[in-house]
């Protein structure tokens, strides 16, 4: 009580989390007391626009690519979604930032998840955004029970039809496990961005035909 006190009076928190450890209060004890005034930090990714664009001004790649994505929203009504997600106790987020940068400077509609998702917070917001496709961005090697835990997730809400994908430090091994888990394309480091964009597009038109 007085430790959410101080915390709501902008109180002394240091002194009054060491009378509440003092009187046997856990350190999760202690969180939650504060948590109740603050509410918990939510950390999000934040993306820049057009920078990728920029640098691939003129590329001809490029430009098929985000000529394939136009016909994409011509045929289907909109664009290709997409879902940029990091699982689990992976912070480290600089690549799924590459990634969202570029796939909306080529033209997909594209959403963000905060860090340290469980997988089954990930496929609510891909079910509620509805998307074509979520992207794991995996960089600390829980990709081979987070990725199976998503696609479950996904199931279990009748949304089977959303495609899953994983991109990162993946070590070329695992590639397989990941495919008969469910993953429908597995891109390591150095992928080809207009590429990797244009075997995304044709899978959505596989899966949707």
């Amino acid at each position: 009580a007085e430790l959410q006190q101080a915390a709501r009076e902008d109180g002394n928190l240091l002194l009054a989390a060491v009378e509440a450890s003092r009187a046997r209060a856990t350190v999760g004890e202690i969180s939650m007391a504060m948590e109740k005034v603050f509410g918990r930090h939510r950390a999000e990714i934040r993306t820049l626009a057009g920078v990728y664009g920029a640098a691939y001004e003129g590329d001809e790649a490029f430009e098929t690519i985000q000529r394939e994505v136009e016909l994409f929203e011509e045929d289907e009504g909109r664009r290709p979604r997409m879902l940029v997600v990091k699982l689990g106790q992976d912070g480290h987020d600089r690549g799924a930032k590459v990634i969202a940068t570029a796939f909306a400077d080529i033209g997909f509609d594209v959403d963000v998840g905060p860090l340290f998702q469980t997988p089954e917070e990930a496929a609510q917001d891909a079910v509620d955004n509805d998307v074509h496709v979520v992207g794991i961005s995996s960089q600390a090697a829980g990709h081979k029970t987070l990725a199976p835990r998503l696609i479950k997730a996904l199931n279990e809400r009748d949304a089977g039809e959303i495609l899953v994908i994983c991109g990162g430090v993946i070590p070329q091994q695992d590639y397989g496990f990941l495919k008969e888990a469910g993953v429908k394309a597995v891109f390591g480091p150095g992928t080809n961005i207009p590429a990797a964009a244009s075997d995304i597009v044709r899978l959505i038109r596989e899966a949707r035909s």
